[in-house]
């Protein structure tokens, strides 16, 4: 089981802050994990529209799309950075 946490307009789009949930088998990497959460219903779709701009961290550590996450104990996704 992996906690999931979503940041800022993630989470708003989503409807919650985290999550625990089992990933499937297919699921091996950041990447696979953005396409399958945007199957899982609407909120999840609009928020992952845009997969390639979602920013994620595995056990708190900034990950790329192709990091594996099979021992991952939290993954966070968070909105691109803007500036200001």
């Amino acid at each position: 089981m992996v906690k999931l946490r979503y940041f800022a307009w993630v989470r708003e789009r989503i409807g919650k802050a985290e999550e625990d949930i089992v990933l499937p088998a297919e699921v091996m990497s950041v990447r696979d994990l953005l396409l399958w959460l945007k199957e899982r219903d609407e909120g999840y779709a609009n928020a992952l529209q845009h997969p390639e701009a979602i920013r994620v961290a595995i056990n708190q550590e900034h990950a790329d799309h192709n990091e594996p996450v099979g021992s991952a104990r939290e993954i966070a996704l968070f909105p691109p950075m803007t500036g200001g």
